[in-house]
Parts: C-alpha cells; structure tokens; sequence
C-alpha cells in the first residue's frame, strides 16, 4: 500500500484520534501499534518491527497509585479482626443460651450458609473488582443506587461513635486491675461519725454492679438528666480515639502491622482463658448447660431471626469496611477462599468464645449457689434457735458444718411441705445450680458485671481481668480500624486530600461529637444509637447492595466478571443464593425487624439509685424523635442521591472513573482498532491472538459455550454499565 493513498491517510487520522482518547482515558503513553506485529503494515509471516513494550496491566497498583497489601496475611487478619469484635464474646453466647443452647447453632449455621457467605463473598468480590471504596463501587455497579455507599458512610460514622466509647470503657477497667484486690470485689464502707456501714445501693445489688453503674458510669436515673460530663470515662474516650488514630493514620500500612497483634492476641487469651476455666469447679455445669439442646426452640421464628441478624451484623455486612479491605487486593486473588476462611473463622471463633463464656459463668453459678445455701442454712439455724422450726424438720444425716446442695435441697423441700401456705413468710430460696446458670446476661452487663464478677474468684484475679480487658480493646480495635477504613477509604477515593489530615479530623471530630456518650447519662444514648443507627438501616443497605448486582447489573454478568478475575467459575450455588434465596431472606429479616419494632415499645433500662436495680422507661418524645432521626440520617441518602440522579440534578460520577476501568476502556478500543485494521488488510481477527480476551456472557450455571463479543460503552444512565450488542443468548440484565 502506497504511503500517501486515501486508505492510509484515514487509517493514520483514525489512529490518531483512538489514540487522543486513549490518552485521555488513561492519561499515559499511547501504544505504538506501526511497531505492533499485528499492526496491517507488517504482511503475515514477515518481518516485525522493533518490539514494543508490554502494556501494563489494568489493575496494576503501582500505575494506579492505589495501596496494596503487604501480604495475604495481613489481609486476612484485618477481615478477621474486623468481623470478630465484641459480639463474638457478648452477643453470641447471649444468643445461645435464650434460644435452645446447642439447638442455636443449627438455625445459626444454615443462615451462615444461606446469608452470610454469599453477601461477604459479594461484597469481597465487587470491592477486588472495582477496587474502590462503598461510595466508588455502588456508584460504578449502579449510579442511582450510588446513595448505598453515602448510607453505609453514616452507618459506620453513627457505629464507631459509641463503638468507641465502649472501648473506653474497656480502657478504664483495664487500668483499675492493676491492684489487689480488685476494686470491685468488694462494697465500700462508708463512715458517719464512729458509725461505719455499707453502701446502701451496694449493698442492695453487689460490688461488681455497684462499681459499673456508680463508679464506671455514675449514672444517673433518667435520660432527660445529662448529669454532666464524667471526666474519667472523657480521658477514656480520649485514649481510645488517640488509639485508633495512630492505628489507621497511614491507612493499610499501619492498620496491616497493628492487625498482627490486635486480631491474634484474642485468641491467645481465649485459650487461655478455656484452659483455666476448665480446671474450675462447675465449668462443665456451665458447658453442659450451654450446649443442651432444647430442639422445640428451633421451631419459633424469633430464634430464626435473631440467628439472621448475628450472622448479619458478625460479618461486618454493609458497614463498608469488608468492600474497603478487599478493595487493596489485586484483581486475581482468590476472594472466594477470602469468604469462605473468614467466615468459617468467625463461626469458630463465637463458639469458642461461647465455651469460655459458659465456662467460666459455671463457675460464678456454683460460688453463687453455694453462697446461697449458706446465707439460708444461717436463717433455718435461726429459726430453729427461736423455736420458728421444729429440729424434728431437719433429716439426721444433715450438718450444718458441712452442708452440701444436695442435704440442703432435701431439707428445704421438707420445709416446705410441712409449712404449706406459711412456708413464703419465712423467706427462704430454693438455691438452685439451674437458676443461676438461667441468669442470662449480654452486652456490658456479661463483660463488666457478670465476667468481672466471676474473676474475682480466679487464683491471680488482677492478671486474669488484665488480659480479659486487654483482649476486649483489640476485639474492639479491629473492628474500628475496618469501621475507620469504611468512612476514609470512600472520602479518599472522591476526594484529593492528604490521608493522614483526613484521618486525624475526623478522629478529632468523633470525640467531640463522642462526648454525649460520656456524660453521666451516656449509657442511655448507647443504648439508643445500637438499637436505632445500625439495625434497619444496615440491613436495608446489604438487601439493595444484593439487588443492585443480581438484579441490575446481573448475576450472570456478574459471574462471568468473577471467572475472568478468579480464573475460575464460582459455583452455581451462589448464583442462585444472590439471585433469589439471599433477597427474600432479607426481606423476611426487614420485614420482622419493621414489625418488632412497632409491638415493641421504644424505651431503655434505667438504673434507680434508690432501687439498685433496673427499671425499663420510655424514651421521652424529644428521645423518641432522636430515635427516627439516625434512621432517617441513615436511609436518607439512599432516595436522594436516587431522585437527584434520575433527573440528573447531580453528575453520575462518570470524571470519576478509576484509572483500572479507565484503562480496560481503553484496551477494548484498541481491540476494536486492531480488528478493524486486520479488516482493512484483509485478514480475519479470529486467526490472530487478541492482546485482551473476548468477554463471554455467562448464560448460567454450568453453561460454558456460547461465546458473544461485547462493546464496551459508557452508558448514558451512568459508569460502569456496558450497552452489549450480542449474537448469543441474552443476559438477564
């Protein structure tokens, strides 16, 4: 072909507007494609020009400038600490006890498999793909759905506000156990003059009580009574956001190196603390207890549901921090063993802590029985001295000396046939192992009432309670460091400003905005943004996230996209989980949380000074719209950014494409370049190797033949959607 022909001159002018765009879209060096062996100047067979450098990969960090992890480990650990936080030791065994024991885990297990795999895979999977933070990936999967990552910013703002509070928390008790004894161990004396006496409201409840509710909280009775700030628990805030802080200032590079020891160190103390709690006496009462199933239990809905919402929230699903971790990885690591590992691990993990829970809670039943039987043998003694008993009541071989549970349940039981209707006047308990071992407890009434109660009794109690509060700041740590992830990494992705001035702001801005946590009445608005900030919301965040991909962008696009970045096909089983079972499911869990919510009456348990003891209130009308509000706060992005988009009042984020989809635009349009010079030459495309693979549409499970070229296209709805002109099957897009 002559130099100066017409053909020539319009392939040379179309090269160099492909190439104009091509740099536009990927802001880098055009290809040299004359030097190209399949450039249509080089004749087949013959003789190729100087050889080109390779083209870099799309997804390559280093061209992207995106961070990346260290190491797989390190990227394991930090989903494991972020998965495996306080509910795993509080929440779980709470949950196991209510709800039929060992018949728990069956219900718990089958929704793991059902829920919980499937949507972290999802959400693994389109973080590695997209490789951009909540707000990037929604946005790029749908952009009128792009409100999801805005609500997922809220929910993980709204969560590591308190969430870090009990951290602080768990910072004060940590520094309280360095003395013995423990300052909770017993009630303190007070003096009036020469007269000494106990401490009324310590002695009506008990030391560990006392010592949360008056000395940790100083809390005050009602929510409408702030009662100021606690200036303990405000450095203990203050400590806990300097923490965290310091652990995610240089993003993955310090949270990767923090991970090695906050996401280990529990598990050490967990064993340690099993080992020990099974040289106790009544730890197996405790496990036996725990794990007895109660099989009519499975056959309740509300056991169903709480089951639901555990696996839910105890994979960190919707926070945005599990799309932010995996979004650091490359394109081809194996997010399905990611899911798979994590999962099984956070399962194990709630078990065991399950066993050390009930192991050591055996214990506190059994030191509480027995202190049982003695304060009641004391009053018998009594009666009998004042002639209230007859001694003929009492069975020869019983000695008071050395009474055991047995001896006492026998006696009691013949007093209590022979009183009859008179028996309640003399005020004696049953003492029973079983009803101590029902007290069931969660949340902070387990760790710092319960667990702390317990460890009094443990050989060396200020070690023990140091390592028990020590492992709670790092199962509270890792948690924050994902939830700190799920708010920057977005912000980051959107905006250019400096990480580590990002970070320390809005550190600086959670602890002002923590102080109403820390006020005496603190606690209440705990309570509060735990039940309303997270529950609805989040779940109605993961149900679009599933829709969004099944539904809009296509499981089956979906799929194929997994096998060309796996290198492998997933199974169908996941297909059909996000395409149809997980959604319905989820609308069942909405559903029942909508309806839980209305017959059940919104209010809090307040502490009375003057009971010592809790008492359910209603939240006032101010409370009451606080309440709807983080709701609101939550949700609310999610129809905006929707109704802003579908009349374009807001731009579909199409500038902001990331550089990875920018460059595979640009690969497509050199494929199609290459096509259409073959064309020209005379030679058909199919006989060359492609310097980029076809995109096959996946047309379902275990369907793998027909292949149909794709154009790749930005659509005018929005990025990261393509208009595919096909001569196959269509996809259910």
């Amino acid at each position: 072909m002559r130099k100066h022909s017409k053909v020539a001159l319009r392939q040379q002018s179309k090269d160099n507007v492909t190439e104009s765009v091509a740099d536009l879209l990927a802001l880098e060096a055009p290809l040299d494609y004359k030097s190209s062996q399949m450039s249509m100047s080089v004749p087949p067979g013959g003789p190729a020009g100087p050889k080109s450098k390779p083209e870099p990969s799309p997804d390559d960090e280093e061209d992207e400038g995106r961070p990346a992890w260290n190491n797989k480990i390190e990227y394991i650990l930090a989903q494991v600490g972020f998965s495996v936080g306080l509910g795993n030791v509080w929440r779980f065994p709470y949950l196991c006890q209510k709800n039929g024991g060992g018949a728990y885990l069956v219900p718990y297990f089958i929704l793991l498999l059902l829920i919980g795999i499937p949507l972290f895979f999802l959400e693994l999977a389109v973080g590695q793909r997209i490789r951009r933070g909540s707000i990037g990936v929604w946005n790029y999967v749908y952009p009128r759905l792009g409100g999801i990552g805005v609500s997922s910013l809220m929910v993980c703002a709204f969560v590591g506000l308190y969430y870090n509070v009990i951290i602080g928390w768990s910072i004060f008790y940590f520094f309280q156990s360095f003395q013995y004894p423990l300052p909770w161990s017993e009630c303190p004396i007070r003096r009036n003059g020469s007269l000494a006496y106990v401490e009324p409201e310590c002695e009506r409840s008990s030391a560990t009580t006392y010592f949360w509710y008056r000395e940790t909280l100083n809390i005050t009775s009602t929510i409408a009574d702030s009662g100021g700030l606690n200036w303990r628990m405000t450095l203990s805030l203050l400590a806990a956001w300097i923490i965290v802080c310091l652990a995610v200032i240089k993003g993955i590079q310090s949270s990767g190196k923090v991970m090695y020891f906050s996401s280990l160190f529990p598990y050490v103390v967990l064993f340690c603390f099993l080992v020990r709690g099974l040289m106790l006496k009544g730890a197996t009462d405790g496990i036996a207890h725990m794990f007895t199933p109660k099989l009519e239990k499975m056959l309740e809905p509300q056991v169903w549901r709480e089951a639901a919402t555990q696996v839910f929230f105890a994979l960190g699903l919707g926070f945005g921090g599990v799309i932010a971790f995996s979004s650091y990885n490359k394109r081809d690591n194996n997010c399905h063993f990611d899911a798979v590992l994590v999962s099984i691990i956070n399962f194990i993990t709630s078990v065991l802590a399950t066993l050390v829970v009930f192991a050591v809670l055996g214990f506190k039943a059994n030191i509480m029985n027995e202190k049982c039987i003695v304060d009641n043998a004391e009053k018998i003694l009594g009666y009998l001295n004042t002639s209230v008993l007859s001694h003929d009541l009492i069975p020869p071989h019983v000695n008071f000396s050395h009474l055991t549970a047995e001896d006492y349940a026998e006696m009691y039981g013949v007093i209590k046939t022979v009183r009859g209707d008179s028996f309640g006047q003399l005020g004696l308990d049953p003492c029973l192992l079983e009803d101590e071992l029902n007290k069931a407890v969660q949340g902070t009434g387990l760790a710092f009432i319960a667990f702390t109660e317990a460890m009094i009794y443990f050989p060396a109690s200020p070690f023990w309670s140091v390592m028990f509060f020590f492992m709670l700041i790092n199962l509270g740590l890792g948690s924050m460091i994902g939830t700190m992830t799920g708010i920057t990494t977005p912000v980051l992705d959107t905006f250019k400003v400096r990480k580590e001035v990002l970070t320390v702001g809005c550190c600086i801005v959670a602890f002002f905005s923590g102080l109403l946590f820390v006020q005496r009445s603190g606690n209440y608005f705990v309570t509060m943004f735990d039940d309303y900030s997270a529950g609805l919301p989040l779940t109605i965040v993961v149900i679009l996230e599933n829709i969004s991909v099944a539904w809009i962008y296509g499981s089956k696009r979906f799929m194929q996209d997994l096998e060309d970045m796996l290198g492998f096909r997933p199974y169908s089983f996941y297909f059909y989980m996000w395409k149809y079972v997980s959604p319905i499911l989820l609308l069942i869990l909405i559903s029942a949380t909508v309806i839980e919510m209305v017959i059940k009456p919104p209010g809090y348990n307040a502490w009375v000074q003057e009971l010592a003891m809790e008492r359910f209130q209603s939240y006032p009308t101010w409370a009451l719209c606080m309440c709807f509000a983080l709701m609101i706060a939550a949700m609310l992005p999610l129809p905006l950014v929707f109704i802003a988009r579908h009349f374009h009042l807001i731009p579909d984020g199409s500038n902001k494409l990331s550089v990875s989809y920018k460059k595979s635009m640009m690969k497509d349009i050199s494929n199609l370049e290459d096509e259409s010079r073959f064309i020209l030459g005379g030679k058909n495309p199919s006989e060359t190797p492609s310097p980029m693979p076809t995109h096959r549409a996946y047309l379902g499970p275990g369907n793998s033949s027909p292949i149909e070229l794709t154009t790749t296209s930005i659509s005018s709805h929005g990025y990261g959607t393509s208009s595919t002109t096909n001569t196959g099957p269509k996809t259910d897009l």
